[in-house]
């Protein structure tokens, strides 16, 4: 695929899943995507800051990105948010982006979430929970893929590369990254996974 097929594929792609490791160029390769779009961008971080270092990659992230994107705090509800999203894109009928970093940091919430809090320091596991929102999320991909005035970016850590962790809450969170990533895929226009900065093609709008 040459440059110009390139730059169409993700223009035409309503769904675009990008994938990569820690430090692997991901958040800022989508970022490029979404300003290449030209139209509104919203940025939903799912992120929170728990301790001093989660604090300083949070700030960092914030320095990098455009001072006019919208910015929406999602840590557990993200189907709710992007139907929200998606509700008002159709009742402006303007076309925009929506940006979610990342996917992987919004697992962990929901495995951790256990009733009204979140528990950061125990391991307990609510799987009903995680998959409850897990179906809303792929559900509402697949009404994005019906419309014409959104379109959704989504970051996520590749973490099934390394060797079976210790503790079942690592195990479950390797395991259901994994299984969250292929439905994705499976639904997604754009796949790409991000090495040092570069981008691999995985799945292309223009050859599906």
């Amino acid at each position: 695929m040459n440059i110009n097929d390139e730059k169409a594929s993700h223009h035409q792609a309503k769904v675009q899943l990008i994938l990569g490791g820690a430090r692997s160029g991901k958040s800022s390769l989508a970022e490029q995507y979404a300003a290449a779009l030209n139209m509104p961008v919203t940025y939903l971080a799912t992120g929170q800051a728990f301790d001093a270092e989660m604090e300083q990659r949070i700030k960092q992230h914030q320095q990098q990105r455009p001072v006019h994107w919208q910015l929406i705090e999602s840590p557990l509800l993200l189907a709710k948010t992007l139907a929200s999203e998606l509700l008002k894109a159709q009742e402006k009928q303007e076309k925009s982006v929506l940006l979610v970093d990342c996917l992987t940091l919004w697992l962990s919430n929901c495995l951790c979430y256990s009733g009204d809090e979140q528990n950061t320091d125990n391991e307990e596991i609510d799987l009903n929970y995680w998959q409850q929102e897990k179906q809303q999320l792929l559900a509402l991909l697949n009404d994005i893929q019906q419309q014409e005035y959104l379109h959704i970016i989504l970051v996520s850590n590749e973490v099934g590369h390394g060797i079976v962790p210790m503790g079942e809450l690592s195990r479950q969170f390797v395991d259901q990254a994994g299984w969250l990533h292929q439905a994705i895929a499976k639904v997604a226009d754009n796949v790409e996974f991000v090495m040092a900065g570069l981008p691999l093609t995985l799945k292309s709008a223009g050859t599906r």
